[in-house]
């Protein structure tokens, strides 16, 4: 049986890099990062680059890490602050088409579907969907769009989006509101303009 993450015992192996305790981390948390930083509106290579640098970050730090807060929610904060970093070395991110991501998830190097092929049709309104799904996110502000991800996708307990975006939970509340509510408004704008009223 594996040792809990978060005991004090496992805290301390953190704090002397124990080799074993950092490789469970990577192996449990690098995919939730990646979707996270993906989630944020960043393409696969930004998001991996993003893993990465959290990672470094967290080695670098982990001899000071006290175990006050989850490791999880620790690492979503240094991933937010990477991000912060991000979006201000690039003012605006590169622009790429994400019908391209969808197309290439369904595709294995050999040009295989990786699963059987949807109807033409459900295809067509997911890959529209999705691309104004992410359009629409990128009119949101960084944290408005970092704390819908993190609840909403992730399903993230508020006290932790919270120690991440160090917010209240008031305030929270109020990005959360915020972004609901940006993201219904563009999303009926992009459908109906396409003739597809909700």
């Amino acid at each position: 049986m594996e040792e809990d993450i978060s005991s004090g015992a496992f805290t301390e192996k953190i704090r002397k890099r124990d080799t074993a305790a950092i490789e469970r981390l990577v192996r449990t948390y690098t995919g939730h990062l990646h979707n996270a930083a993906r989630g944020m509106g960043f393409d696969s290579e930004t998001a991996g680059e993003l893993t990465q640098d959290t990672w470094i970050t967290f080695y670098d730090k982990a001899p000071g890490f006290e175990g006050r807060s989850q490791v999880r929610t620790f690492l979503f904060a240094i991933l937010h602050r990477k991000a912060q970093e991000k979006r201000r070395e690039y003012a605006k991110m590169q622009k790429h088409d994400p019908i391209e991501d969808v197309v290439a998830a369904r595709f294995n190097r050999r040009g295989h579907w990786v699963h059987s092929p949807v109807d033409p049709e459900k295809f067509a309104l997911m890959a529209e969907t999705a691309k104004f799904l992410r359009q629409c996110l990128e009119n949101l502000s960084l944290a408005q769009r970092t704390a819908f991800v993190l609840k909403e996708v992730d399903g993230e307990e508020s006290r932790d989006i919270c120690n991440v975006l160090e917010v209240s939970v008031t305030n929270l509340g109020v990005l959360l509101y915020r972004a609901r509510n940006r993201l219904r408004e563009c999303l009926e704008g992009k459908h109906e303009n396409e003739g597809n009223p909700l």
